[in-house]
């Protein structure tokens, strides 16, 4: 039962993981959900169920990591056990962020009406009958609703299928090729392909069978539609009637059949329209088949239906859900911020409506008299986000989720928007949720301009969530000195020296800090030379394997593993022809354990437990650094402690050396005395991040979580810094007299 003191929070547990495949997307949303609860209403509880059923309460440095293998093997020591029959004890309502199997099908909604723990989400009828194919398309039918004309491989039939009685049943229901196949139990694009040729059908119809591991499902093979794709969110008021929020079109990227996982997940990669580029008529059209389908299928709380609109004007029905993705620009963010909801707003209405639903009125929350005094108090802080680097992508969701993890109750946090011809932007929360720069963009508006002079009346701090180009080389940090206002992260010398690889590897040698041997190519030296003979005119020697890699970029921009010296003049070719870059950086391939190590302070210096990066190749590739589940960070690094003593230690070394403040992280190898050619231990430094990147699962949050700083008091902890920082640099300013200064120092 919930306490009915009006002075206890509601305990809101935030179911996570699962069994399903579709555990990372779980795990993703879960964290969103986690990051965007209101504590002031409600107290948070991570909970996480492994893939074999146990669930734990899951210890919050866990939360934001990468994938779910980066804790998997720590749960059994650090984590605590619990049953089912344990819920009723530790929580009063669930927040249910699992997906697909077990999750959305009935299965944990019959647990917890077992239990009688309210719960978020459709009811057990409801989530097992959307969760079949179909079920849910024969009812939907039935009801005059288009859905795909399809046929249907039962699982039994699967081992045992021919080619030739796949294309009868084709024949029969005139279906031509290209098809869509699909399993019939799965979600978030899992196990779907789309088919053009015959002798590729088995193949695929097989794949989807077997998707879930252990386990062979039936298999729809439908027609492939084409017009609009477009989905459409709707929420339930307190009193079960619905409403839609807004139609959005997908565009499917050239070169891809369907709207697969890496386009919903990864940064920047989709483009969707919120609303769709429709008439008013045809998008009245859409919300209504879609509030029938929610209502024909039983939802409760939240329906996420996709559909496409055809070239004809009919409207047919491809994949209700019950339990939206909940990543920070996903459809539902998206279309809530059309009706100028945020993401806490949005996530709060739903809980609270369904816990009217349930007869619990959340009344818990005290009003404070004094809000008006403390809502003078707050800080304003402008977020820089955007850009014209290769990286404005990953700058975009590293700037949403500052704005998301600077405490509401602290700052007043003013989105600002950097397009690629550096000039201003504040933009609203409608914008700020847009899945690509491409996007904003486009709705940008001339009354959203500003200058970058008027910073100083709109703002009392700048966070700095560009990456790379003109938010890492000192330029952001110059102007924001002329102005006068204190922001996050170093100086214009340091930021503009680490910003070069070559210079920045040539500075810390002079300071006895092992670094990779390197050298800078231009385009002249290379194209006025044939063949090889460029090799000639480089000063130092190299071994091969080699590294070549811009040395003004990152986020794994054009980074290549070299085996030999054709390999090298091919690909340095390729990159002076793709990259639009003048010089490449040649460098010596070092063999040892990859790692990255978040570093903060300004004189005091703390470097936090460094990460052992996991790359599937030679190289990490960006959609291991921000594609959920893909990638693998372990922190802290599984090395001996004494061995993590002195990486921290050299890290340290390399931030003071070069005069960093705030923080930073430090890419670096290390070497044992096996295979250092010192014979003795060694960190070899690769590359230094000024303004690391802030995505909500970076390797940065990671090692903050392992010293007990939560994200949210971790980027409350930069803000502290910048302010300090700018704070002693005042006093030189104001204070000219040189005795009286040193006397200060001294």
């Amino acid at each position: 039962m919930i306490s009915s003191s009006l002075l206890d929070k509601i305990r809101v547990g935030v179911l996570m993981g699962g069994r399903s495949i579709e555990r990372e997307v779980s795990f993703n949303s879960g964290r969103t959900i986690c990051d965007h609860l209101d504590t002031q209403k409600f107290d948070i509880i991570p909970i996480f169920q492994k893939d074999n059923g146990q669930l734990y309460l899951l210890p919050w440095h866990f939360l934001h990591r990468g994938k779910i293998s980066d804790f998997y093997n720590r749960l059994e020591n650090e984590a605590e056990k619990i049953n089912w029959d344990d819920l009723k004890k530790t929580v009063d309502f669930v927040y249910i962020s699992l997906h697909g199997r077990y999750g959305e099908d009935g299965t944990v909604q019959g647990a917890l009406e077992i239990l009688g723990i309210p719960y978020l989400g459709s009811k057990v009828f409801g989530s097992a009958l959307i969760m079949d194919k179909i079920a849910q398309k024969t009812l939907l039918q039935a009801s005059s609703i288009k859905v795909a004309k399809d046929i249907i491989i039962n699982s039994s039939d699967i081992k045992n299928i021919s080619l030739d009685i796949v294309l009868e049943k084709l024949k029969e229901k005139k279906i031509n090729l290209p098809v869509v196949i699909k399993p019939v139990h799965e979600g978030s694009s899992f196990g779907v392909s789309v088919i053009s040729k015959k002798d590729d059908l088995l193949q695929a119809i097989k794949n989807a069978a077997t998707c879930t591991f252990g386990m062979v499902q039936s298999v729809l093979v439908e027609e492939k539609l084409e017009g609009m794709e477009f989905v459409v969110v709707c929420l339930q008021k307190p009193d079960k009637t619905w409403f839609g929020l807004s139609v959005t079109e997908v565009i499917i990227e050239d070169g891809y059949d369907f709207y697969d996982y890496d386009q919903k997940y990864m940064p920047g990669r989709a483009t969707k329209f919120t609303p769709a580029r429709i008439d008013e008529k045809i998008q009245k059209n859409i919300l209504d088949t879609c509030l029938k389908v929610t209502k024909l299928l039983d939802f409760n709380a939240i329906s996420r239906i996709d559909g496409f609109l055809t070239k004809d004007g009919k409207i047919y029905i491809i994949d209700p859900n019950s339990l939206t993705g909940m990543s920070p620009s996903s459809f539902l963010f998206n279309q809530a911020a059309e009706v100028d909801m945020n993401h806490t707003q949005l996530i709060n209405y739903l809980i609270d409506s369904e816990l009217k639903q349930y007869g619990i009125s959340n009344t818990n929350l005290i009003v404070d008299k004094n809000m008006n005094k403390i809502e003078n108090l707050k800080k304003r802080v402008v977020v820089l986000l955007g850009g014209n680097t290769n990286e404005r992508e990953v700058s975009l969701d590293s700037g949403r989720n500052i704005c998301y993890k600077l405490s509401p109750h602290k700052y007043e946090v003013i989105p600002v928007f950097v397009d690629n011809k550096k000039e201003l932007y504040k933009i609203s929360n409608k914008l700020l949720v847009q899945n690509s720069t491409r996007e904003i963009n486009d709705l940008l508006t001339q009354d959203m301009k500003t200058n970058w002079s008027d910073l100083p009346n709109i703002c009392d701090f700048v966070f700095i969530g560009l990456h790379g180009g003109i938010g890492e080389d000192g330029s952001v940090q110059g102007m924001l000195e002329m102005l006068n206002l204190p922001y996050n992260g170093s100086g214009v010398l340091a930021s503009s020296l680490c910003m070069d690889k070559f210079k920045t590897n040539k500075y810390l040698k002079t300071k006895k800090i092992d670094v990779a041997d390197s050298v800078v190519l231009d385009i002249k030296t290379f194209e006025t030379n044939k063949n090889e003979e460029f090799l000639g005119k480089l000063t130092i020697d190299f071994n091969f394997p080699l590294i070549i890699k811009p040395h003004d970029d990152g986020c794994s921009f054009f980074v290549k593993k070299i085996k030999d010296k054709k390999d090298l003049l091919k690909n340095i070719g390729t990159y002076f022809k793709e990259s639009g870059k003048d010089s490449v950086m040649i460098e010596e391939f070092i063999i040892g354990m990859e790692l990255t190590g978040g570093v903060f302070g300004n004189e005091n210096v703390v470097a936090m437990p460094p990460s052992k990066v996991l790359a599937s190749n030679d190289i990490l590739s960006i959609e291991e650094k921000f594609l959920p589940g893909a990638g693998e960070n372990l922190t802290p690094a599984p090395l001996p402690q004494k061995a993590l003593t002195f990486i921290q230690s050299e890290i340290a070394k390399t931030y003071k050396a070069l005069n960093l403040s705030g923080y930073a992280r430090i890419d670096c190898f290390y070497q044992d005395a096996k295979i250092s050619p010192t014979k003795k231990q060694r960190l070899v430094i690769l590359e230094i991040n000024t303004l690391p990147g802030m995505t909500p699962a970076t390797a940065i949050f990671h090692a903050a979580s392992e010293i007990g700083l939560r994200p949210m008091e971790f980027v409350d902890k930069i803000v502290e810094l910048g302010f300090e920082l700018h704070e002693k640099t005042d006093i030189f300013y104001i204070l000219p007299d040189k005795k009286f200064r040193a006397d200060l120092i001294n």
